[in-house]
């Protein structure tokens, strides 16, 4: 670090003494000099950045984009520190670029969107269960046991667990546990139902075919649910094959048109 920030010992060897430094950038105007000094502080307390990155080593994210993040929140508290309100940079630092990793991984880590309020359920719900870990012996604490640590109700505690899933997601190509023969998750996903196309229609003409007369419900019976020809239907109800064409034309149009009116009327 250049002399114009100091180098007087701390309570943490990465925090140097720039109490003078930060004196002399609130009262630059903007200018070369004073973005120069700006950097040079911003240098000098990177290392501090870093190790509070290292805090959060473990929750998924890689070290290098920790310690951008973290770069960015030291680069708001160097621009935004007032030394005339007497309090020391570390101290307001700290919170900041902690805030700035924490609020990163809000808005980004989580595979599923989730209200802050359930994340800061899911992350008392976990600090209090690595707390019990350590005085329940040979078992997993219950929830009643976790709400009583953490303050929270057996229901915050389930939705604070249930959340703990949606932090991170499966592929649909991993296997599915236990499988052995190389199933995925995809394999178990359902498809269309084709059928499905048809409720809406089927229920549309329902009340229509019911009044239809009883002879002309019979042949569209026959023809469209026995999957019957027309030969087949003539046969069954002694009539000729052209006459039950005619009335399946003739069936088919009525209800269609019905249909058709009932959906204009709407």
């Amino acid at each position: 670090m250049p002399s114009r920030t100091g180098a007087k010992t701390h309570p943490h060897h990465d925090a140097p003494d720039t109490a003078e430094a930060f004196r002399r950038l609130a009262a630059l105007p903007e200018g070369p000099e004073r973005d120069a000094l700006r950097d040079d502080l911003v240098r000098a307390w990177l290392p501090m950045a870093h190790r509070l990155a290292g805090r959060f080593r473990s929750r998924g994210e890689s070290y290098d984009d920790l310690c951008q993040v973290a770069a960015l929140g030291l680069v708001k508290a160097v621009d935004r520190y007032d030394p005339d309100l007497g309090n020391a940079f570390e101290s307001y630092a700290v919170p900041t670029v902690t805030g700035e990793i924490k609020r990163h991984f809000r808005d980004h880590m989580w595979t599923l969107h989730v209200p802050r309020r359930v994340q800061e359920l899911r992350n008392r719900v976990r600090r209090a269960s690595q707390d019990l870990s350590q005085t329940v012996q040979g078992r997993s604490p219950t929830v009643a046991e976790i709400a009583e640590c953490a303050g929270l109700t057996e229901d915050e505690v389930r939705t604070g667990q249930s959340a703990a899933e949606s932090f991170s997601a499966l592929s649909l190509d991993a296997e599915m546990p236990g499988s052995g023969d190389g199933w995925s998750l995809g394999d178990a996903l359902g498809g269309p139902d084709p059928a499905l196309d048809t409720v809406v229609d089927r229920q549309a003409v329902k009340d229509r075919l019911a009044e239809l007369p009883e002879r002309e419900r019979a042949i569209l019976y026959m023809r469209f649910f026995d999957d019957m020809t027309q030969n087949s239907i003539a046969q069954e109800l002694g009539l000729s094959q052209m006459h039950v064409s005619r009335l399946i034309s003739r069936s088919c149009g009525r209800v269609r048109d019905q249909v058709m009116g009932d959906t204009d009327d709407e």
